[in-house]
This record gives structure tokens, sequence and C-alpha cells, in this order.
């Protein structure tokens, strides 16, 4: 994976200016900035669905009870 440096992102940043234009370039800096903040509500949304979904399941063995049993009876014919 490349790696990205100061220098890189400099001449990024000063593309970007020329391209889009001093004027406009603040703008778009502000919708870059709220549709990055979207997906991150977004996703924290589908992590907290998903953490509601696992927690409303019940996770015990369901054969805890009929293992049980077999001790208990076990036992008894000891």
């Amino acid at each position: 994976m490349p790696q990205i440096g100061w220098f890189e992102i400099v001449i990024i940043i000063i593309l970007a200016i020329l391209i889009i234009g001093p004027k406009d370039f603040p703008i778009v800096l502000k919708k870059i900035g709220k549709w990055t903040a979207s997906f991150k509500n977004y996703i924290y949304d589908v992590q907290k669905d998903i953490v509601d979904v696992e927690s409303s399941f019940d996770f015990e063995n369901p054969y805890k009870n009929e293992s049980s049993k077999i001790n208990k009876n076990n036992k008894k014919n000891e």
C-alpha cells in the first residue's frame, strides 16, 4: 500500500484549489465533511443495531438443562 507524505498532500490541495477554484474550495470542503459525517453516522447506526440484535438473543447453551438431567440420572443409578 503506497504511503502519502506531507508533500503529496500539499500537491493534491494545490491542484484541488486550481481545478475547483479558490472561491468554491471551502464549499467543496464543507460538502465533503458533511458526506463523511453522514457516512460515519450511518456506520455507527448499523453497528448499534447489530449490538442491539446480539443483546436481544439469549446465547445460553440449549443443551445445558439436558446435560444436567443426564448427570442427575447417572448419580441416582450409582
